[in-house]
């Protein structure tokens, strides 16, 4: 058993502890960014192929106090590391401080990766390292004075799926877009549509999970290259992820964009994963949209900023405003950095602070009526 911490976006931290709970973990303890639990090696290959919102998956290699770089070096010497890393490993340390006595990147990062050295050498007996092996990760973090050092197991964060063939002007990542269909209303049982779609990443990542497809099934992790990782937990985790496809659910995703490049874009990574016939997607401008009535979803990520001049800003979010208006049984969800967008949309009746790229924005929510039930 080990800590694995698992990190999220600011914002998000409680949609990827709802995921953790419907993955069956329990004993959850959330800060700033980390949710952290206990788990074994195959709970690493489960975490890593089903989680949609989180960014990676760390596992913890030891936590101490440190309040000089004598004591962080003895600290992390003492750590097991021949148990975790081969001779050639190829590892990097990457060090974060916040509000600690240590608080030099450089020397904590420096100062780590010596201790290992040392350590590697008790075993290894070698006084050079040539890192020709697979990639390691390290992770140094220390935070009001307590160190945490952690292996990622994820390597590329969990935003890249292994679908994306290719993408169109600055694309929202994989796991904001599932967190921004997770806080919404949608269910697989109702229509969504992004009238701003690029390249599709919204409507993709909805598909994923109106079919039940694991996030994590196209591509690979660091984890598996890892000394102490048995490879048959990954791929039996990866036969039980295929066998849960839900083939048979049928959805009814549109994406629009007045970008034919986009679309022929989204076309190419729906193929991807075989979604071509659950998703529409047609070039149209958003004020030439006519959606029929019927208690759908918007989820949408337009223009702003950089992207495009301000008036151009201020026409697409007043012609969303229509579209919406011409819905009157649908949802709309709406993410944007334009602080101006509620002038031009109207009053949400709810927003929460999210970051896109970097960029602090705000996820508008004009919540709709319920579906009528028979």
């Amino acid at each position: 058993m080990t800590q694995i911490i698992v990190t999220a976006n600011f914002g998000l931290e409680a949609s990827v502890k709802r995921e953790l709970k419907n993955l069956g973990y329990d004993e959850l303890s959330v800060s700033d960014g980390r949710i952290t639990l206990t788990g074994e090696a195959r709970d690493i290959a489960i975490l890593n192929l089903n989680l949609r919102c989180a960014e990676r998956v760390l596992m913890e290699v030891g936590a101490f106090k440190a309040l000089s770089f004598d004591q962080l070096f003895e600290e992390v010497k003492a750590l097991p590391w021949a148990d975790l890393l081969f001779e050639d490993a190829n590892f990097s340390v990457d060090a974060k401080s916040y509000k600690s006595r240590l608080y030099s990147l450089a020397d904590i990062q420096r100062i780590s990766e010596k201790a290992i050295v040392e350590k590697l050498k008790l075993t290894y007996k070698r006084s050079f390292y040539e890192k020709t092996g697979n990639r390691h990760r390290i992770e140094v973090a220390i935070r009001n004075d307590r160190v945490v050092v952690s292996l990622d197991t994820s390597g590329d964060g969990l935003h890249k799926r292994g679908y994306r063939a290719a993408s169109f002007k600055a694309p929202i990542s994989e796991t904001l877009a599932a967190a921004m269909i997770e806080l919404s209303y949608w269910n697989p049982d109702r229509p969504l549509v992004d009238p701003f779609c690029g390249s599709g990443t919204i409507l993709i990542e909805a598909a994923m999970m109106g079919k039940n497809i694991a996030p994590g099934l196209t591509r690979h992790f660091d984890f598996e290259h890892f000394k102490f990782m048995d490879a048959s937990h990954l791929k039996e985790e990866r036969a039980r992820a295929y066998a849960h496809i839900d083939y048979d659910t049928k959805l009814d995703l549109i994406g629009s964009d007045i970008a034919r490049k986009a679309i022929d874009i989204a076309k190419m990574n729906t193929e991807m994963l075989g979604l071509e016939d659950d998703i529409r997607f047609f070039v149209k401008d958003v004020r030439e949209l006519d959606l029929p009535d019927n208690y759908g979803v918007i989820i949408t990520n337009p223009p702003y900023g950089m992207r495009i001049g301000g008036e151009e800003v201020a026409e697409l979010e007043k012609a969303l405003k229509a579209l919406y208006r011409s819905v009157p049984t649908y949802s709309m969800y709406v993410i944007s950095a334009h602080e101006a967008l509620e002038k031009n949309v109207g009053k949400a009746n709810r927003n929460r602070k999210l970051y896109n790229g970097g960029l602090l924005s705000y996820y508008y929510q004009y919540f709709g009526p319920r579906p009528k039930t028979v």
